[in-house]
C-alpha cells in the first residue's frame, strides 16, 4: 500500500504468524473489486475467497480445487461433500470459459470443468 499507493484488499482471518503489516479492506463473497473482479462463495468458510473475472470469463482459485494430471478435482472430505461441492456446483451457472488453480495444471477450459472428488 505504501509502495504502490493502492488499496489493500484481503480476508478477515489470518494465522498469527502471517498477519499483514498493512490494514486491509475485507473481501467477502459478492465484493466488487478493482477491474470488475467479483469475490465468490465456495462453501469453505471464507478461508479463501475465489474470484470471478467476468471480462476474462474465468474463475480463479488458490486451493479450493486441484488439477493433478490436468484433471480438475475437489478435495474429498465429508465437509467438502456437504458444503463445498454444492457451492462449487452453483458456480457452473456462471458463463466461464477457464478455471485457474494454483495446484496442478493452471488453466482449464469449460469443457473440463466438472467438480469431481479426487
Amino acid at each position: 500500500m505504501r509502495r504502490y499507493h493502492a488499496r489493500a484488499l484481503g480476508p478477515r482471518l489470518f494465522f498469527p504468524y502471517d498477519i499483514p503489516e498493512t490494514k486491509l479492506e475485507w473481501i467477502d463473497p459478492g465484493s466488487q473489486l478493482p477491474g470488475g473482479l467479483v469475490a465468490i462463495y465456495d462453501g469453505r468458510g471464507r478461508n479463501e475467497t475465489p474470484l470471478w473475472l467476468p471480462e476474462q470469463r474465468a474463475l480463479v482459485f488458490a486451493d479450493a480445487l486441484t488439477a493433478p494430471r490436468g484433471e480438475l478435482r475437489v478435495w474429498a472430505t465429508p465437509w467438502h461433500q456437504e458444503r463445498a461441492l454444492p457451492a462449487l456446483r452453483a458456480l457452473l451457472d456462471l458463463p466461464f470459459e477457464q478455471v485457474i488453480v494454483s495446484h496442478g495444471e493452471p488453466v482449464h477450459t469449460r469443457a473440463s470443468s466438472e467438480c469431481a472428488a479426487p
